[in-house]
């Protein structure tokens, strides 16, 4: 095949393919913002935390380092995470099995590239899995979810789809705490899925980049039951609030070394390393320590405060909501007051997003950005448009122990507490 046609090949993958909806949201919010409305930026899910001091001054003492580092990373930002694992998860990662990229998100392409396999996906999900997969040129297939289920995958809709052709190559994606929903599984949800998944030697990357903000503190891998054909997915930029920093991990068992070394022969053709400063200063990132772990602490406690108050004003409202589990989103379906909307010209997401935002500045976007029907009245809310540093300040005056009622979230939290009120009372 000549050049010009893997050109047109090329052409025809990314011909069509809109802007990520997550960062599209976001400059038309700005754009708004800039003619003088008053938008409430619900849309992009970026943390509103600070980088965490510690890893900061790392980063100021190795700003001054300039040389290309290791394709797989920086060995000891590679032992750092490993150790990270063995400590959190009690996953026996090595630091030889780690691979360090600009972002989890370009790690997840070059696995696609390098992997022949159709690419499994729970709907909904976070909207750049699949853009990523039609780039590559790989198929997709949708797994449904249902919302008595808290719209996560059960192991019988993985059986349902791997038993009609159960020897062909497959990367599952497993979100957890979910973008879009919050929501996670329990113990035995990923016993069952690893069940299922070893049946049919399945590669599960299991993308854990929100782990960290599970509000209780006790997020597990699905690793631990599967270890053997897990990747685990993190980096700095949910937990950390770096997410401009672009610094990915992922984490290989011994058994799919062959993959991580693939996909290393891909980044030195493309990336060629990460940034030398922000991987020394990630190795303060994943060895923990007292002030990170409070940091940790506090941040938890404001979104869990912000989601508990955010679920019971949606749910009083009439629509039905996954109470989330972690992380900074809610997935509420609209559905209940279909025939309502309806008499206001709104008969799915799309409309609803829309009309919500001109109407009352409240930035939110449709489920079908994140893979669920056209005409779903469902929509994600990014509960982060506020002052992170203020309000992790003022939490750290308050015991531990204490919840953080109103009074906290109405000083230090006052936009979001109004986009939700400006969203009930235009559903009145």
């Amino acid at each position: 095949m000549g050049n010009g046609q893997h050109e047109v090949h090329l052409n025809l993958n990314v011909r069509g393919l809109p802007v990520s909806a997550t960062l599209g949201i976001n400059e038309e919010s700005n754009r708004l913002l800039a003619e003088g409305q008053q938008i409430y930026k619900l849309g992009l899910g970026q943390s509103p935390f600070p980088v965490p001091g510690p890893i900061v001054r790392e980063l100021q003492n190795n700003a001054h380092q300039k040389d290309y580092l290791p394709v797989r990373g920086l060995p000891a930002l590679c032992e750092a995470v490993a150790g990270y694992y063995r400590r959190t998860q009690d996953l026996p990662f090595l630091g030889e099995n780690i691979l360090i990229g600009p972002g989890s998100k370009e790690l997840m392409f070059i696995l696609q590239l390098v992997y022949y396999g159709d690419l499994v996906i729970p709907t909904p999900s976070w909207v750049s899995y699949a853009p990523q997969a039609h780039i590559v040129g790989r198929h997709v297939r949708w797994l449904q979810t249902d919302a008595k289920n808290n719209w996560l995958l059960i192991p019988e809709e993985l059986e349902r789809l791997c038993a009609g052709d159960p020897t062909k190559p497959r990367i599952v994606i497993l979100n957890y705490p979910n973008n879009p929903t919050g929501c996670s599984y329990s113990e035995e949800q990923l016993q069952g899925l690893a069940e299922v998944a070893r049946k049919y030697r399945i590669i599960m990357l299991s993308d854990e980049i929100y782990g960290e903000l599970n509000f209780s503190g006790g997020h597990r891998s699905i690793a631990r039951y599967y270890p053997e054909g897990t990747i685990v997915a993190s980096g700095l930029s949910k937990w950390a609030g770096a997410g401009g920093w672009r610094l990915g991990t992922f984490a290989f068992p011994a058994e799919l070394k062959w993959l991580l070394e693939a996909m290393a022969v891909v980044a030195s053709e493309t990336f060629t390393a990460t940034s030398a400063p922000i991987q020394y200063a990630a190795v303060k990132a994943f060895q923990g320590g007292a002030e990170l772990e409070r940091y940790l602490v506090h941040s938890r406690r404001i979104l869990k405060a912000l989601s508990d108050w955010i679920w019971q004003r949606l749910s009083a409202a009439g629509l039905n909501v996954a109470q989330p589990d972690g992380a900074f989103y809610m997935f509420p379906d609209f559905e209940p007051l279909r025939e309502k909307l309806a008499e206001r010209a709104i008969n799915n997401g799309d409309e609803l997003c829309r009309r919500l935002l001109q109407e009352t500045g409240v930035a939110i976007l449709p489920g079908n950005s994140f893979g669920r029907p056209q005409n779903e009245l469902t929509a994600r809310l990014a509960f982060v448009d506020f002052d992170g540093a203020r309000a992790l300040a003022a939490a750290e005056q308050i015991a531990a122990d204490l919840p953080l009622g109103d009074e906290f979230l109405g000083q230090y939290c006052e936009k979001i507490l109004a986009a939700i009120q400006r969203l009930c009372d235009w559903l009145e």
